[in-house]
Order: structure tokens, then sequence, then C-alpha cells
């Protein structure tokens, strides 16, 4: 292993702990309850923003897994704070799920169930009650696959991607503004199958394997394609919408398949997502990295247009899914090529004047300063995530 890999593994220990500290520090809405909706570049709060559902459950769980990483208690009431707040504002006691938005009141102002939310607040209470052994916690986090199951699995295999708050239809799934309106998308069936990997710890059941199992075969067999990269949007029937490569979701999927398929204990299937992550990983170094080391965000294949802003969450994806690639194939050029983004990533990414995180940074590492360090899509689960992994043997 090359000299220099144990040293990032330090550096990216000792980033886990400012990230969470700034959190902690930064975030706590001390006025209405829970977490604040949005933090400028500059690390302003932005006044009465609104609260949305995948920042409010990925604090529940970046504090609940980095509370179990240091076996800690230091932590325990912001846990505490981000799952009782989930509880009595996010949680629709009427149709069941979770709400899409809430202003900073707590109020809900977007009833919309997008299975992408569901999803992540199976993830964030099943890491919950590992570290709370809270009862209701896991119980909820049941209560919401049986939703899933119930109302967005589709006939033709997969999930549909959104509904109307009382689970009927709704005309606009769109995750946001930037995404195409398809039923189904790669990113939402990424992180069922995610929840349905952490929930399977919790909770031995026999359909939730059953799916799980279904969502592997389904990354295997529909998302992948043969040139390694994962398409992103279909329509109900698995016709491909889109053409654009999403790198940082290429290297993200190839690694959580391996997760998803090692709770399987399926050893053949397990060989054969080991193989395509070799594959994406190769793919992935040989068009995803600049010479600087900076990871770019996407390809449009139909355009040929290559979008080389490089956001803060590509560059951490990349350092576990080339980590795992390592694991299968001990090639050196996985570790050179990890070192190599990480210095990237310090030396442009990480906001030394203001702490955390740059969203975003040009090709020439100049930070978008109209982007936030907190709000409904910045959160610390990327970043957190990766640099317990980082960290584990």
């Amino acid at each position: 292993m090359s000299e220099s890999y144990p040293q990032l593994k330090t550096e990216c220990q000792n980033e886990l702990i400012d990230i969470v500290s700034y959190w902690s520090k930064n975030t706590v809405d001390a006025d209405h309850g829970g977490f604040l909706g949005q933090i400028d570049h500059f690390n302003v709060p932005v006044p009465k923003a609104n609260k949305g559902i995948i920042l409010n459950t990925r604090i529940l769980w970046s504090f609940s897994a980095a509370s179990n990483h240091f076996n800690t208690q230091v932590y325990k009431a912001i846990c505490d704070r981000a799952y009782h707040y989930l509880k009595a504002f996010f949680n629709d006691l009427t149709s069941k799920g979770v709400y899409w938005e809430l202003d900073y009141l707590g109020n809900p102002i977007n009833k919309r169930k997008q299975v992408y939310a569901q999803a992540f607040a199976i993830y964030a209470l099943s890491e919950y009650y590992t570290f709370s052994k809270d009862e209701a916690a896991k119980n909820w986090a049941i209560e919401l696959f049986d939703l899933i199951e119930k109302h967005a699995k589709c006939e033709q295999t997969g999930y549909l991607d959104a509904f109307n708050d009382d689970w009927t239809p709704i005309e606009d799934m769109r995750l946001s503004e930037k995404d195409m309106n398809a039923e189904k998308t790669m990113n939402t069936h990424l992180h069922i199958m995610e929840a349905y990997t952490s929930l399977l710890k919790i909770y031995d059941n026999e359909n939730l394997k059953a799916s799980l199992k279904s969502l592997v075969n389904i990354f295997q067999n529909k998302f992948l394609n043969s040139n390694n990269h994962y398409d992103l949007f279909f329509d109900k029937n698995w016709n491909l919408l889109s053409n654009t490569i999403s790198y940082g979701h290429d290297i993200e999927t190839a690694w959580l398949v391996i997760e998803a398929t090692k709770a399987l204990n399926n050893d053949e299937l397990l060989n054969e997502v080991k193989t395509t992550a070799l594959k994406v990983a190769n793919t992935f170094l040989n068009e995803a990295i600049d010479a600087e080391g900076g990871v770019i965000n996407e390809k449009n294949l139909s355009t040929n247009h290559t979008d080389t802003d490089r956001h803060w969450w590509p560059q951490v994806e990349a350092l576990v899914g080339l980590k795992y690639a390592y694991s299968i194939n001990e090639d050196e050029k996985y570790n050179d090529n990890a070192i190599k983004i990480w210095e990237f990533t310090k030396k442009h990414i990480i906001d030394h004047n203001h702490g955390e995180w740059h969203f975003r940074v040009d090709k020439n590492g100049k930070p978008y300063t109209k982007e936030d360090k907190v709000s409904m899509w910045k959160a610390p689960y990327h970043t957190t995530r990766a640099f317990i992994i980082l960290n584990e043997d």
C-alpha cells in the first residue's frame, strides 16, 4: 500500500471530527426547534428558511453514525433532537410517511411523498435505533418499509419515484428542478437499496431480503449499461429517458451495491457485483478525474457537453469507491488516485475560512459563493459516511 495512504486515513478521521463539530455548533435552531434550514456560503443563517426532509434525515443519520463509530454519547442530545423533530413535525399521522418540506416554524408546506425521502427516513431511523435502542424508531422504520412496498413497488419491477400526500399518483415526480421528470430513477433506487441494507441489520425479515436482492439485480440488469456507467432516468416500463453520465453516482453506486449484496450473504452474487465494481471504478479513473485530481460532475452524451464543476460529494464518494476497488484488486492505482483526489479536496473544496466544505468549485478551483453551506441538499451525510468507512479496517 502507498506510504501516503495511512496519512489520508488519519486526515479523514480528523476531518470527520471537524465536520461533526461544525454541524453541532452552527445548525441547531434554538428559536424554532430542530435545525436551521439554510446557512449561506459565508456561514450566515438565512432567516425563516424552510426545513427539508433530506437535510433533517441526513443530520439524524450522520450524528447517529458518528456516535456509533466513536462509541460515544457526546452527540446524544443532537441525535435525540433530530429524531424527535422528525417525529413531531415531518411525520404524516394521517396518510403515513414523511413530508417533503416544512416552513421554519415546522408547518408542512409540501406534503408530497417522495420515495427517496421515505428511504432516507428508514436509513436514519435504522442508524438511530442502533445508537439509542429506541424501539419506536425501529418500528417507524419498518412502517416506512411497508409503505414503500405497498405503494411504490411496480409490477414491472422497481419502484415509482413519487406520490401525492395521500399516496395517489402524481404527475411531477422530480426530486429537484435539476432532475428529469421520470417515473423511475437510479438515484431513488440507490437510496432505497441503501436504506434496506441498513434496515436488514436490525430487522431480519424475508420480504425485506427479497426486495433487497431484487434491487441488486435491478442495478446489475437495468441501470448498469455496457459502458460501465449507471443510467439515470427511465419511464415506468424501463425505457431509457436520458443519456447523461453522473460520475459521482457511478462510483457511489459501485460500492453501495457491494454492501447490499454482503447483507444478503450471497457469495455468487457478491462475486458478480465485485466484478462490476472494478469495471465501473476503472472507467471512472479513465473519464472522471482531471489532471489536478478533481472529480468532474457530469457528461451529456447526446450533446457531448461536460459539466466540469467539482461538487463536494463526488470527491468523497470517489475515496470510498476506490477503497472498495483496492480491496478487490490490490492495484496501487486506486490508492494513488484516492490520494490525488484528497489533495485536491483539501486545497479547493474544504473551506478553510468559513468552515465546512464548498458546495462546488469551477474547473479552476474557484468556489461558487452563491451556493450554501447548509440547505435541503447540503448536509453532513456524504462526508460523515465516507470518513467513517475510510477508517474501518
